[in-house]
């Protein structure tokens, strides 16, 4: 896999972790007097007070976890040497000659085409010689 796609993946993951995080401590954070007017809040009676503790810095070590994978990735990225100019230089040499293999693979597909289609009139031609009884010419 290139680093492009790697990095597209470690920032989904970014992401996922994220959107985790926050919708667990949503969900499991305890509930919290607003104002001294309103009752007491319930308290939640399947909320495990260590367990609790705990998550946010397990969530939070795995965030920091990824951010340092896709730092690395970051780092591992080719330098572009040379600046704009040889970027654009490299690109359109890199455009001719896709321009070049796509000529050749519409030539094999045309090739190819002209085969099946000689092949497909042999088979039809073979059928019905073999429907009718015929000898072969």
């Amino acid at each position: 896999m290139d680093i492009i796609s790697q990095l597209q993946e470690q920032t989904n993951k970014i992401a996922a972790l994220t959107f985790n995080t926050f919708g667990t401590l949503q969900r499991d954070s305890p509930a919290v007097k607003l104002s001294p007017n309103y009752p007491e809040p319930p308290a939640n009676p399947t909320e495990d007070a260590a367990n609790f503790a705990e998550q946010p810095k397990l969530m939070s070590a795995a965030l920091v976890q990824a951010a340092k994978q896709f730092d690395a990735l970051v780092a591992a990225l080719p330098l572009a040497d040379g600046g704009e100019e040889a970027q654009l230089k490299r690109i359109a040499e890199l455009q001719a000659e896709n321009d070049t293999v796509g000529q050749e693979l519409q030539r094999q597909l045309e090739a190819a085409e002209e085969e099946l289609k000689q092949v497909r009139e042999l088979f039809s031609q073979a059928a019905d010689n073999c429907l009718n009884l015929k000898k072969p010419d």
